[in-house]
Formats: structure tokens, C-alpha cells, sequence
């Protein structure tokens, strides 16, 4: 018997306070993970708020954890004892349906999150099915690897899965915690990246990040006519902008892909899509091939998100922060 201790949520929008709860040895394909950091997400403020209905509390959020595995049940075959490994928000998945047999099992329509299924990572220890726990390469600081399962995959599997390889044209909408991610990943596996932004100085950070180059957009305003198309456009925020002039910097066969969710449906006229035969599409998280792909990426080329560190007990603060949007790009909790 093990007795973790977390920090969780009792109700709706409260703060985390600690709580305690014993766990039995894992069997089976689970592990146990000691927590040596973990990543606040957006996401974990919706599971705490209960925007989307589903969350049971007491509700202990994280999920952006990385850890060393401690403990692995009988059928494991993986992982081993002092692994360092990380878990984002996909805790579980049929492993036998169609979309999971091609590597698609964050389509699974038995796809369970982290955070609603099971307790998070705001806990010294994390309990979780060794399939979904990945191998954290040596090159990746600990305290930057947790954003990369969440905002990492995000924006990477959006890129690939709109057709991103290199020697094209790629544009990024937004500068902030996936934006940034994804200029770098982007423009390192050799794309010419324009970045749409709302300030000159967040402009001049796109260029910094690897954008050859930044359209500032005031708010409220609208992007100017393109002088240049663009082969894939990634929006990373989560507001409504005019879908119609931002469709016009697409060339013919070009992809608009949605990594923020816009607060309004879009509103986009078909003969724009018909007569360039361009394409809509958006992309939740990645299957584990996916996943390991983007973790051996950012290894190799050195791609990491900038992070803002609290220490566990400062949880609140932390938290805080997000949700008054004081952290400019990703806050991680850290031992």
C-alpha cells in the first residue's frame, strides 16, 4: 500500500488544496510513477471549472507529467524501474478498434483522458496503463518536457496530419503557448514560416523562434492581402477571426488546420474552398507513434517550449497566473 499525496480540486472553480489517498500495487499493464514535474494546461482550468460537464470530484489536475517509473505491473514490457517517462492528457484507449489498429488511438471513440478518467499529476506519484506512459529522451530537460505531450502534440500532429514535410509555406496564427511550439517545429524541419500576430514585439519574438516572417495584425482588425500563399495554415488561438480573408493566403490544394478552438463556429464561404480545392480540418492531441515521432523531433533539433517554474506547494499561484494569463507561454510545477 502506497499513500500518494496530491493537490485537488473539491468543487467546482475551488483551489487545490491537498488530499491524500492510498493506492494498492499495480497489476497488470500499469506503472507507477514518481511525479518530478508537471505541466499546467488550459485544459486542466476547464476540468477544475467544469466547462465540459464531466469532471468528478474531488479532481486532482496534470496532465503534462514526467516522472520515474517506480513500479510496473506483471505485463509490462515497456518500461522498467528508473525510466524517465512522460504521460499527456490520453490515458487509456480499446487498443483494437480501427482507429486505434492505425495508430490512431487519440480518435478511439473509448479514448479516456488523464484528468477526467483517473487523478492527475499534481500528486508526487501518478498511476497510469504503461502503453501511454513515452520514453523521454536524454536531450529533453525535465522541467520543458511536459508541455511538449500536450501543446507539442498538439500543434505537431496538426502540422503533420495537414500535410507539413519541408520546402513549403507554412503560416502560424498566434505567438503564445502552441504558437510558439509550433513556429519552431515548423520552421526547424525546414519551412519558411510566416507567423500572424497582434503586436510588433511578439513579431519580433516569431523571428527569434525561427519565423522568416510576422504580419502584425492589430485586434479587431483584418489580415492585409497576401503577397505570398501559404501550404498549411495553423491557428493556435482561441478566437474568432475572419476565416474568409485568412483562407485567401492558402494556395491551391492548401490547409487550413485548427489547434485553438474559436469561441464562435466558423463562418468560411464554400467557392473559396471549392475553387482552389483547399481543405478545413483540425487535429485533437496524437496517437503514440505520433507521439514518440514528435518526442525524437524535438530531441534532435532541440525544440522546447519556454517555461515559467513553481514549486508544487505554490500550485495556487501557479494556477492563478494561467488563468489570468500572466504566464506568457507554458508554467510548469517542478520538484
Amino acid at each position: 500500500m502506497r499513500t500518494v499525496n496530491a493537490y485537488a480540486a473539491y468543487e467546482k472553480s475551488a483551489n487545490l488544496d491537498p488530499y491524500q489517498f492510498d493506492v494498492t500495487p499495480v497489476e497488470g499493464h500499469n506503472c507507477t510513477i514518481r511525479v518530478l514535474a508537471c505541466g499546467i494546461c488550459h485544459s486542466d482550468i476547464h476540468v477544475i471549472d467544469n466547462d465540459w460537464g464531466m469532471s468528478e470530484y474531488p479532481v486532482i489536475p496534470g496532465h503534462e507529467v514526467i516522472g520515474e517509473v517506480v513500479e510496473i505491473g506483471s505485463e509490462v514490457t515497456n518500461l522498467k524501474v528508473g525510466d524517465r517517462v512522460g504521460v499527456g492528457w490520453q490515458a487509456s484507449s480499446c487498443l483494437q478498434c480501427r482507429d486505434c489498429l492505425s495508430g490512431n488511438e487519440n480518435l478511439c471513440d473509448e479514448n479516456k483522458p488523464l484528468i477526467i478518467d483517473s487523478k492527475g499529476g499534481f500528486a508526487d506519484y501518478l498511476i497510469v496503463d504503461s502503453r501511454f506512459a513515452f520514453h523521454i529522451p536524454a536531450g529533453i530537460e525535465t522541467k520543458v518536457a511536459g508541455p511538449l505531450l500536450c501543446a507539442g502534440i498538439t500543434v505537431y500532429s496538426g502540422l503533420r496530419y495537414g500535410g507539413m514535410t519541408s520546402g513549403q509555406e507554412i503560416g502560424i496564427i498566434g505567438i503564445g503557448g502552441l504558437g510558439h511550439l509550433a513556429v519552431q517545429f515548423a520552421s526547424k524541419l525546414g519551412n519558411r514560416v510566416t507567423v500572424f500576430t497582434t503586436s510588433e514585439d511578439k513579431a519580433q519574438f516569431a523571428r527569434e523562434m525561427g519565423a522568416q516572417d510576422a504580419i502584425v495584425i492589430p485586434k479587431g482588425s483584418n489580415p492585409p492581402e497576401p503577397d505570398r500563399k501559404l501550404d498549411i495554415l495553423l491557428s493556435t488561438v482561441p478566437v474568432s477571426l475572419d476565416w474568409a480573408a485568412y483562407i485567401e493566403y492558402l494556395d491551391s490544394d492548401g490547409t487550413l488546420v485548427m489547434a485553438g478552438v474559436p469561441d464562435e463556429p466558423l463562418t468560411i464561404p464554400l467557392l473559396s474552398l471549392l475553387v482552389k480545392r483547399r481543405r478545413v480540418m483540425s487535429s485533437p492531441i496524437g496517437g503514440r507513434a505520433m507521439m514518440m515521432e514528435m518526442l525524437s523531433i524535438a530531441d534532435r533539433f532541440g525544440i522546447a517550449p519556454i517555461v515559467e517554474t513553481f514549486p508544487f506547494d505554490r500550485v495556487n499561484e501557479a494556477m492563478d497566473k494561467v488563468r489570468e494569463n500572466q504566464i506568457r507561454f507554458r508554467a510548469v510545477l517542478t520538484r
